[in-house]
């Protein structure tokens, strides 16, 4: 895992050894700088400092209150009106996203996604699967084009996943999540951003990712230019002794799981297993946890998932989309699919009491700040090149104009090969080929678009053109 933010006194040896005359920056004197978190947007942070705890809470206790939401529990019309089931939690979602998008005017397009789901090792008969979203639709209608996108899944379960007499409350697992997407809806749907945010909560995670993997295929069908998939699941930061309420670990896979052969003899030969999309999704949050105060600091944790687990975000990852998952820092399995019960003077289930509606609400602010400050940003550049047809010490990179026309300079970033976070940036104006007085050989680079309020794009790692 790599700590929170690297410490003044690290800086300090680096700055030392460059001076001395050693690293790269000696090599490109005058023209990089020490990269650094981003500029800070004034109407983000006052978009952050609506988030609130107390509607955390009342939203999760509310999902609490279905009794279960077991993927295959009830549905039908009349456990709806007795607010029991899946089917309740469902027609409440949809109700909340509908009453967010009356307070702003009719700003959000709230939408389902169901489909029937044939029986399986979790779901012994065909069961009706329905994911609900909002939809903030981008103000420019070129950048509206492109989508960030946050969830969390509302179905829970017990611990046996086809039991759906008991109790499963799921407030943790995964009310705290959904809790995260309603209330980044509800905070960033007074304003208005370029690009276009999707809020979404999908069921049949318990079950195994049903719900998800449908959405994304959907996406990935229809053709959607989705950037960056934010994942919240268990992020209520367990009352437990020994849990870290500064930070929440930010999971992202390596080699891709939608790269061909070929991708993955290219990444292995260049030495790029840590910078896939989703690895450059993980430090762009990284870089939004040092501009904005958000509360929990995010952990990057360089894997897909932890082990024996999984999530919603790898349903993304397989359709190629950067994806990553926000869970917190240490985990009481106590506290996750278990029925509600006293054994042993342990308390076993996922309860409200559990939760820290503070940590969810910094969770929360930190998926905000990433969303707007994306949605804020211009789309990152195509088509990004590293030439490498000649022996030489210079690095010259060409790129595609970003798309949309926001643009108005680019940045190259580059890094030491075994460095987890970008290390140096240079501005290079409006173009799109540039040189460095850099050795390819030596670092990873990237190529990032900025606009004129100095929001980011997410930076893309050039591909060799021999």
């Amino acid at each position: 895992m790599i700590s929170p933010r690297k410490s003044k006194s690290w800086m300090c040896v680096v700055g030392l050894m460059l001076a001395a005359g050693g690293g790269m920056k000696a090599q490109n004197a005058g023209t990089a700088v020490t990269a650094g978190p981003m500029p800070v947007d004034p109407q983000i942070v006052a978009a952050l400092k609506q988030v609130s705890a107390e509607r955390i809470q009342a939203n999760i206790d509310k999902l609490v209150s279905f009794g279960t939401r077991s993927t295959i529990s009830a549905q039908d019309d009349a456990s709806i009106v007795a607010g029991r089931g899946i089917g309740a939690a469902r027609e409440w979602i949809k109700a909340e996203f509908e009453r967010y998008s009356k307070d702003c005017g009719g700003c959000l397009e709230v939408k389902t996604d169901s489909f029937t789901q044939q029986p399986a090792d979790r779901i012994p008969q065909p069961t009706v699967i329905t994911n609900v979203y909002a939809v903030l639709k981008g103000s420019d209608p070129e950048n509206a084009k492109r989508i960030v996108l946050v969830t969390g899944h509302y179905d829970s379960r017990n611990s046996d996943t086809l039991n759906i007499t008991d109790d499963a409350p799921g407030a943790n697992d995964d009310g705290s999540g959904t809790a995260v997407s309603l209330e980044c809806a509800r905070v960033l749907s007074k304003m208005k951003f370029p690009a276009t945010i999707v809020f979404l909560t999908v069921a049949g995670e318990e079950q195994g990712l049903n719900g998800s993997h449908h959405f994304a295929e959907m996406a990935k069908q229809q053709g959607w230019d989705v950037e960056a998939v934010l994942n919240n699941d268990i992020v209520g930061g367990d009352k437990s002794a020994e849990q870290d309420h500064a930070v929440v670990r930010v999971f992202s896979e390596g080699l891709p799981a939608a790269a061909t052969d070929q991708d993955i003899r290219r990444i292995r030969s260049l030495g790029g297993e840590n910078d896939s999309p989703s690895r450059e999704l993980a430090r762009y949050i990284y870089d939004v946890g040092g501009s904005y105060d958000a509360g929990a600091k995010p952990t990057l944790v360089f894997r897909l998932d932890r082990y024996l687990r999984g999530g919603d975000h790898y349903s993304f990852n397989q359709e190629g989309f950067a994806a990553v998952r926000f869970t917190e820092y240490r985990e009481d399995f106590h506290h996750q699919h278990q029925n509600v019960r006293t054994e042993n003077g342990i308390e076993y289930g996922d309860l409200s009491k559990f939760v820290d509606f503070d940590y969810v609400a910094d969770v929360a602010r930190l998926n905000a700040g990433t969303l707007a400050s994306l949605a804020s940003a211009p789309a990152p550049p195509a088509n990004v090149h590293l030439l490498t047809k000649n022996l030489e010490n210079d690095s010259t990179m060409t790129w595609d104009a970003s798309p949309g026309g926001r643009a108005t300079e680019y940045e190259i970033l580059w890094r030491a090969t075994t460095s987890p976070e970008w290390e140096y940036v240079q501005k290079v104006g409006v173009v799109t080929r540039a040189t460095v007085k850099v050795s390819k050989d030596n670092v990873i680079f990237g190529v990032r678009a900025v606009d004129a309020q100095g929001h980011r794009s997410l930076p893309v790692v050039p591909s060799p053109e021999h």
